[in-house]
C-alpha cells in the first residue's frame, strides 16, 4: 500500500474539502469539511461538520464524508482530506477502513489522532495550508464555546 500521492490529486482533494468547511460556516456549523477522491482526483464523496446544523455530536466532517461513501470495497485505494486533523472518532474511523492516505490541511490550531493514523498504517501529509488555518483560527476566537462543546471541553 502506497503512501505516495501525486501533488495534483492532493491539491484537488484539498480545495473540495476547504469548499466543504466554507459550506459548513456558510450555515453556521464549524468550518470543518472533508473529501474522499480516488487515484486520479475524482470526488468519491464529500462532508462538512454537521453537529450544530443536525444536533449530533459525531457529525464531524470526516465522519459524515466516509458515510455518504456508502458501503464500498475500495476504501484501501482512497485518500481522505480533511481541513483540520482528525480527532480520535475520526481518524479512528479512517483507520477501521484501512483508508492509505490522509491529507490535513492544519494541525496548528488543533492536534488530532495523527498518530492513530500513522499507527493503523496511513500516510499522514500534513500541508499546514493558510485559508485552513485562517477559518480555524477565526471561529475558534469568535466562537470559543461552540469550539470547546465540539472537541469535548468541559465547562
Amino acid at each position: 500500500m502506497s503512501h505516495e500521492i501525486d501533488p495534483v490529486v492532493q491539491a484537488l482533494a484539498l480545495e473540495a474539502a476547504i469548499e466543504q468547511a466554507r459550506k459548513s460556516k456558510r450555515e453556521g456549523g464549524i468550518p470543518i469539511g472533508s473529501a474522499l477522491v480516488n487515484d486520479r482526483g475524482v470526488v468519491v464523496a464529500l462532508g462538512h461538520n454537521l453537529r450544530v446544523q443536525n444536533g449530533d455530536p459525531t457529525a464531524h466532517a470526516e465522519t459524515v464524508c466516509i458515510r455518504n461513501a456508502g458501503r464500498r470495497r475500495d476504501w484501501h485505494t482512497l485518500t481522505l482530506a480533511s481541513t483540520l486533523s482528525p480527532c480520535a472518532m475520526c481518524s479512528g474511523t479512517a483507520v477501521l477502513h484501512r483508508i492509505p492516505r490522509v491529507v490535513i490541511g492544519e494541525n496548528t490550531t488543533f492536534q488530532g489522532r495523527e498518530d492513530w493514523l500513522r499507527e493503523g498504517g496511513a500516510g499522514v501529509h500534513v500541508l499546514h495550508d493558510a485559508r485552513c488555518i485562517e477559518l480555524m483560527t477565526d471561529f475558534i476566537r469568535e466562537n470559543p464555546e461552540l469550539w470547546n462543546e465540539d472537541i469535548g471541553v468541559p465547562e
